[in-house]
């Protein structure tokens, strides 16, 4: 609050007592600093500002360092006729200046920034994957402790998460296949119309649905679809506190949470898989079919005739693992939530990213180990 009292500030020590008067404003700043190098060799005991005629934020950190913030902080208790605004502008001033400020951080050099920020993200990535096998082993142990005692087995649960991941995921995986296999079919009848080679288009949409695509379309729709809906599940679980529930009456969280989950995944990928391979090759025959003047006894022929068993085999071995990967990983994610929505949606997030990522980089590494071993 600033004043236009041209008097500037001043200070008087009468028997003890500290008498300041005057305008305490910036205008006088310069010549209350003066005063004040002067008379800090002053000795009094009480403190009057009934004279105070202006005062404004420069004012009173003067006043503050006279004074001291520490009794500048009760002005209302020893100044109390003293205007309200005037305490109000002490008392934030004592305030702010008692509060230690924070050191400024060094600067450093743009390299070493992101060399720290990759090492901390590679020491997270490290911390990541110790527990994805400390969980797959607790899974492991867990499954291997059920399968001896059948009567532990949560039938109902399981059928329950088939219908929910599996049933409901068929039309979008049969959609996604059939157009991404009518898409191949015109890349590869594009390519090879070139060399006169248009009938090898069959064998092109042939291996790949079989051996690629339909286990890899089906696995990243349910790491989208499925992986982030165990991770809220259990997250949610998580966040108000029915795990440590479950715990409390007696009964294992792995067992009762994850066993189904993971059961229903391995149970229903594959049959995914062997949808998605249908409608991928069903996709291609179409194309065939109107576009490239194959007719539908001659494309079955030639799969019949040139596309071998194993490559099926290769396609559909795959899916168990992927679906094992992805159920781990979904309720790990879940296990992980703190009590939040925001962690809720941070590790459904990462729930489907990371489970996209090991599906194609497991898919690529099993693509050249079957290279080579001719399989």
């Amino acid at each position: 609050m600033a004043s236009t009292d041209a008097t500037p500030g001043r200070l008087e020590l009468d028997d003890g007592r500290l008498r300041i008067t005057g305008s305490w404003t910036l205008a006088h700043h310069d010549a209350l600093k003066a005063q004040l190098r002067r008379h800090t060799s002053l000795d009094w005991e009480e403190v009057d500002l009934s004279g105070l005629a202006g005062l404004d934020t420069a004012g009173a950190r003067l006043l503050v360092e006279l004074v001291g913030a520490d009794r500048v902080a009760e002005v209302s208790r020893w100044a109390p006729d003293l205007p309200r605004a005037r305490q109000a502008l002490l008392e934030t001033v004592a305030r702010v200046l008692r509060e230690p400020l924070e050191p400024e951080a060094a600067r450093r050099a743009p390299l070493a920034d992101w060399l720290v920020d990759v090492g901390e993200r590679i020491a997270a990535l490290w911390h990541q994957q110790r527990l994805l096998l400390g969980f797959i082993g607790l899974t492991l142990t867990t499954l291997l402790a059920c399968l001896v005692r059948p009567w532990r087995w949560r039938v109902t649960a399981l059928v329950a998460h088939v219908h929910q991941t599996g049933l409901n995921a068929v039309p979008i995986v049969a959609l996604l296949t059939f157009l991404v296999g009518a898409v191949v079919a015109f890349l590869g009848a594009t390519v090879l119309r070139n060399f006169g080679a248009t009938i090898f288009t069959v064998n092109l949409v042939a291996f790949a649905f079989l051996r690629e695509f339909g286990v890899l379309l089906a696995a990243i729709l349910l790491a989208g679809r499925t992986a982030s809906a165990f991770t809220a599940q259990i997250g949610a679980m998580k966040a108000n506190e029915e795990i440590d529930a479950i715990r409390a009456i007696g009964l294992d969280p792995m067992e009762l949470l994850v066993l189904p989950r993971l059961l229903a995944m391995m149970v229903i990928l594959p049959i995914l898989t062997f949808i998605g391979m249908l409608s991928g090759i069903l996709g291609g025959a179409l194309v065939c079919i109107f576009m490239l003047d194959i007719s539908a006894t001659q494309f079955l022929l030639i799969l019949q005739r040139d596309i071998p068993l194993n490559h099926f085999l290769v396609g559909l071995g795959k899916a168990p693992l992927f679906a094992f990967l992805i159920a781990v990983i979904g309720c790990l994610e879940g296990f992980k939530v703190s009590g939040s929505a925001q962690s809720v949606g941070e590790h459904t997030t990462s729930s489907v990213v990371q489970s996209i990522f090991m599906v194609i980089l497991l898919d690529a590494v099993a693509a050249l180990f079957f290279m080579e071993m001719g399989w």
